[in-house]
Parts: structure tokens; sequence; C-alpha cells
């Protein structure tokens, strides 16, 4: 077992593996992370592969609970990504105090913001989903899926922060194994509580969202003993950098904000051309959800890197990290596109409700979220590299630009279907791309990894 990093003195720059080995390092790292990220939208896609059984209407209320929620969830991420730059930038400058007083800042917010966004989250629900398009059954299936998982907000908070201090100091094995952990004890509850089975009665969809939830407390439990070994926490609460992570939230809470926001429209959009159009989004977005978190995996790693060399003053070895992450990102959406191709029916066979419309939707946005990967990887990989930069303006107005560009174009088409909504999705993908890019090469504005002249 190893020793709490605060007792310990930060790596050697020049000793560290990516000098010498930076592809065979940068996977290293990543594929941890990549197990991590994909076992959520793993168990999203077993959710979904569950509720279809059940038919059109609770899939689509899935559809709605789950981009609601996950739309919430997000705008609180700042604290899991501002946790980690700053946690890797102290590694970097052999700061331990630093980097256990920010893990016990990150843990606390995290549980704070937790309880307040359950309790205060309750009330809305109906007006959610209402105005979600939800309506009737889909309407009732939705809200009794969200009051379910709000009990376990503030766990999935804690675990989120845990994670972001762990990577922080480049351990991507344990919250690989919390989240392998978490998902796959998710997945053998599912179906127990959504069909019933002996004395346990059929919850139907309420049984899927109490599955998460039982899940998620495990996990925090684990998270929190996880980082008591590995950091420990200050001996007291420290609070004097609350104004420091809030302020970087401020630009991370409206990116996110407006990330999440599109998604609604766009699930909005879908939902209101019909139930078959949903379930079949749903079904798509599930799958766009599964390759968008494996290759967000080099961003997470390449934001530990980052942060770790620009705190060592190493802006060289900073800049050697985007390359090698884009490229991988990259390579790995080319890669994602193919086996999506191959695997077109069995998708369609396992995520869409038996019915020709509903198919016939799916089929048309599915070719265009294969198409776009190779944008999608860029623009999670891009938006790694600025976390680990601390460019969140940046991020922020890059956003507020291609959010809004989408947000028109969707509300400006008298007459929607699947494909023009994952269309207008696929131009948002890269639009941030795009800009994620230039930002580094050639580095336009005042960009921190601009080539020193």
């Amino acid at each position: 077992m190893s020793e709490p990093v605060a007792n310990e003195t930060g790596p050697s720059t020049e000793q560290h593996p990516f000098v010498g080995t930076p592809h065979k390092t940068l996977l290293a790292l990543t594929i941890p992370v990549m197990i991590s990220l994909i076992a959520e939208p793993l168990t999203g896609l077993v959710d979904t592969a569950f509720i279809s059984k059940l038919g059109e209407a609770p899939q689509a209320a899935l559809g709605v609970a789950t981009i609601a929620l996950s739309s919430v969830l997000w705008i609180f991420n700042f604290i899991a990504i501002g946790a980690q730059t700053e946690i890797a930038r102290a590694l970097g400058a052999n700061d331990p105090r630093r980097i256990q007083e920010t893990t016990g800042l990150a843990l606390s917010l995290a549980t704070l913001l937790g309880v307040l966004l359950a309790v205060l989250s309750w009330p809305l629900l109906s007006t959610v989903a209402t105005l979600m398009e939800a309506n009737d059954s889909v309407h009732s299936d939705a809200v009794s899926y969200l009051e379910i998982r709000l009990i376990g907000i503030p766990a999935i908070l804690i675990i989120g922060a845990a994670t972001g201090v762990l990577r922080g100091v480049q351990d991507m094995r344990t919250p690989m194994a919390i989240a392998i952990g978490v998902n796959v004890l998710n997945i053998l509850l599912d179906p127990l509580l959504i069909f019933g089975a002996g004395p346990v009665p059929a919850l139907g969809i309420a049984g899927a969202a109490w599955a998460s939830v039982g899940a998620q407390c495990l996990g925090a439990l684990w998270a929190l003993q996880a980082v008591r070994r590995r950091i420990g926490f200050p001996p007291k609460p420290v609070f004097s950098g609350a104004g420091k992570l809030f302020l970087v939230g401020r630009d991370l809470f409206v990116r996110t904000g407006l990330l999440a926001l599109f998604l609604l429209v766009a699930t909005r959009a879908a939902t209101g051309i019909g139930a078959d159009a949903g379930a079949a989004h749903q079904a798509i977005r599930q799958v766009w959800m599964f390759t968008a978190f494996a290759l967000d995996a080099f961003a997470h790693t390449a934001q530990s890197l980052i942060g770790f060399f620009l705190g060592a003053a190493r802006i060289d070895l900073a800049r050697r990290v985007a390359r090698v992450s884009c490229l991988w990102g990259l390579a790995s959406g080319l890669m994602i596109s193919a086996v999506m191709f191959v695997c077109t029916e069995l998708a369609a066979d396992l995520l869409v409700p038996v019915s020709e419309s509903s198919r016939l939707h799916f089929y048309s946005g599915w070719l265009i979220v294969i198409l776009m990967q190779p944008a999608n990887s860029l623009s999670f990989v891009t938006d790694g590299i600025h976390w680990g930069t601390r460019d969140y303006r940046w991020l922020r107005n890059t956003m507020i630009i291609a959010t809004s560009a989408g947000i028109i174009a969707i509300t400006a088409m008298e007459k929607l279907d699947l494909a023009w909504v994952w269309g207008i999705t696929a131009g948002w993908v890269g639009m941030r791309a795009a800009l994620g890019v230039v930002r580094i090469w050639p580095g336009i504005g005042d960009a921190p990894l601009a080539k020193p002249r």
C-alpha cells in the first residue's frame, strides 16, 4: 500500500516516463481512464436494452430523464476538472500541502452541493419533464425515475470529485476499479429490480433508478476511502481556496451548461417528433455518449500531464503532450467509426424497439454519428488540453459560439426529422473541434501553449 501523496515529494520532471516514451506512457495512463469512462455509458446502454423490452414509452422516458439528470450533473463537473488541474500543477511544482488542501476542498464542495442540488431539484421534476416534451405515460415514467435518482446525486458528485483528485496525481487505476465495481453492481441489479424475481417485485423503470442509486452510494464510500489512503485529508476543513475554485468553475459552469443545453434542445426536438423518434434518439445518444466517453479518456490524461509539466515550467513537454494526445484521439475516432459501421444491425437489434418507424429514424441518425467521430475525437481531446492549461475562458467562448449556432439551426427548422437533429449536432461538434485545434496550432490569441518566440 502506498503512503499518502501529501507525505511524498513530487516526481522529477526529467524522470517522468513521458519524456522518454511519450506514446507508451500516454496509452498506459489513458487505457485505465478509458475503461473508467466507458463503464457508465455502457451501463446506460444496458439500461436502454432492458427498458426497450418494456416498450417505446418507457424507453423515451428513460431518454428524457437521463439527459435531464446528466445535464444538471455536468454543470457541476467543474469541481472534478478544477481539482484535477490544480492538483496536477501542485504535483509538478512539488507542493504536497496544496495537493491535500485541494483534495479536502473538492470533496467538501461535492458533498454540500450534491445535497443542495437534490433538495432544490425535487419540486421541479414535473416541470422539467414537461419542458422536454414528455407527455402522458412518458411524463409519469420520467418523473418517477428522476425522483429516485435524486437520492444518489451527492454520491455521484463525491465519486466525480474523488476521481478528479486521484487523476491529478496520475493515479488512473483506482478510479478505474471504482467505476468498474459501481457499474457491474448496477448491471447485476438491473434485471432483478426491473423485471423482478422471486420475492422481489417488478419495478419497471423505477427498478433501473434504484439499481443506479444503490451502486453509486456504495461507490462513494469506496472513493472516499481510496482518497484517504492515497492522499489523506487535511487536518481541518480548508475553505480558503473555495473562491478560486468557484472562479475556475464560473467559466466551466457556463461552458458545461451550454453543452447540456444543446443536448437538451436536441433531445426535446427528437422527442417532439414522436415517441418512435424519441426512442431511436435515446438509442443513438447512448452509443454517442459511449464513444464520447471513450474518446474523453485522452482528454483527462492530457489534462493531468499538461498540468504537471506546466507546474514544472516545461511548456515544451506540455506541447508534446498536446500533439501526441491529438494524434491518438484522431486515430481512435477513425477506428470507432469503422466499428460502428460494422455493428449497425447489431445496435439496432439490441437498442431500438421493434417497430418500423423507430428503425427508420435510427438508421438516418446513426449514419451521421458514424461520420462525425473523427471531429468528435478532436473536440474532446482539445477540451482536456485546455483544461490542463487553465484556458477555461476559451472553452467557454467556444461553447457559446457553437451552441448558439446549433440551437438557432434547430429552432429555425420548421419540420425536423431525426437525421436533421443529428446533422446539426455534427455541425456543433465540428465547430468545437476546429476552435479547439486552432487555439493550439497555430495558437491564436493569448494561447497558453503558443510556441515561445
